[in-house]
């Protein structure tokens, strides 16, 4: 609760609110019928956490998946999850301020600002030495 003529945190303007996942390791155990799911399953809890505590962006630290060249199983396990909580009609805060059509030349703008989709939750992510930086 908030102090009269305060705002609470997740109201103030002014506040980046950003959560942080690294080493998810998408992927690890395939085959182990017992422990393939594992990975996802975190996955999907920092996404649902990303959403109860109302992000403005996810950054992903590096090493999203086990090995440089995921399975389709993994990529698609992957996209669904993305798919379910970035894809919505909510507004994004975050402004890129440097020069678009050179940080993003194939688009010329980041996605979230594309017309053509429907970012509600920009994800940011660096590679980790498990990913093709590619």
């Amino acid at each position: 609760v908030s102090a009269p003529g305060t705002m609470a945190p997740q109201e103030d303007p002014d506040l980046l609110r950003i959560l942080i996942a690294t080493d998810n390791h998408l992927g690890v155990h395939e085959k182990d019928h017992v422990r393939k799911d594992d990975a996802f399953i975190t996955f999907r809890e920092i996404f649902e956490i990303a959403k109860q505590q109302n992000v403005d962006g996810v950054f992903l630290g590096g090493d999203l998946f086990d090995v440089n060249k995921p399975s389709r199983e993994t990529m698609v396990r992957t996209m669904e999850i993305m798919q379910e909580y970035c894809m919505n009609d909510k507004s994004v805060s975050l402004e890129v301020l440097s020069d678009q059509t050179v940080n993003f030349p194939r688009r010329g703008v980041v996605n979230y600002e594309d017309p053509n989709y429907n970012i509600g939750l920009p994800v940011f992510m660096i590679h980790g030495n498990h990913d093709d930086p590619a």
